[in-house]
């Protein structure tokens, strides 16, 4: 089989301790929506409605080496970019109708993610009932770093998640606090599709989402004092 134009480059994501430098195929980025409550509340909804998901390209993966500082180019068309830091779910297992007690059987690894949105345009979508691909599915609106697999990570409901931006707190809450669970969340989303390996989850995030600039770094945290894993994003211009 030959290609008709140049075969674009696979989006890939580093793994923790990987031998030879082995890097995580992405097939899909699914999100889940509005999975904390306080979350829900700031953007004006309450209570555990039931889960719901959008997408965004494989290709909006912004992949950081751990230790490093990733290079996320403020985007395009809006003045209202926001942070959501998020779990990020690896499937290694694929399958359909996966029942939460067999969930984590599929799961390859976690990161930490950010789920950057700009809110303006995101907004007004909503106002108009369309899509929200302009507000999330934007290059490099997908900032994710290492995936751990999941034989090294120790998560349970007290591990905290957190996001400085310029070294201030704006996000800090656990893994706990999420409505839908990991477990319930693969339940939910391999109902609607058939989950494959090379799929990433981002599964929601805390309350204290806030608009960022040129300049800001952010920093992410999964685990005490980041134990499991970090993220560094720094925003920069974009040149014409």
């Amino acid at each position: 089989m030959s290609f008709a134009i140049k075969a674009p480059i696979p989006a890939t994501v580093p793994v923790k301790g990987a031998a030879a430098g082995a890097v995580f195929p992405v097939r899909r980025i699914y999100c889940v929506g509005r999975n904390y409550v306080d979350h829900a509340i700031e953007m004006g909804h309450s209570g555990r409605e039931a889960p719901f998901f959008f997408l965004k390209p494989a290709d909006t993966v912004l992949p950081v080496a751990e230790g490093t500082v990733g290079r996320m180019h403020y985007p395009g068309i809006t003045t209202n970019l926001h942070h959501e830091v998020e779990l990020v779910v690896a499937i290694g297992v694929g399958g359909r109708n996966i029942a939460a007690a067999d969930a984590l059987k599929h799961v390859y690894g976690y990161a930490i993610g950010l789920d950057m949105t700009r809110r303006d345009l995101q907004n007004e979508s909503k106002k108009l009932g369309r899509p929200w691909c302009t507000g999330k599915g934007f290059d490099e609106s997908a900032p994710i770093g290492p995936i751990v697999p999941a034989a090294q990570c120790q998560l349970g409901s007290d591990t905290p998640i957190s996001l400085t931006v310029n070294g201030a707190v704006r996000q800090a809450s656990t893994l706990g606090k999420l409505i839908w669970s990991v477990p319930e969340i693969i339940e939910h989303l391999s109902a609607a599709w058939d989950l494959a390996p090379g799929d990433l989850i981002y599964t929601g995030t805390p309350e204290g989402v806030a608009a960022v600039v040129v300049g800001d770094v952010m920093r992410a945290s999964l685990g005490a004092s980041g134990s499991v894993t970090t993220l560094a994003v720094e925003l920069v211009a974009r040149s014409a």
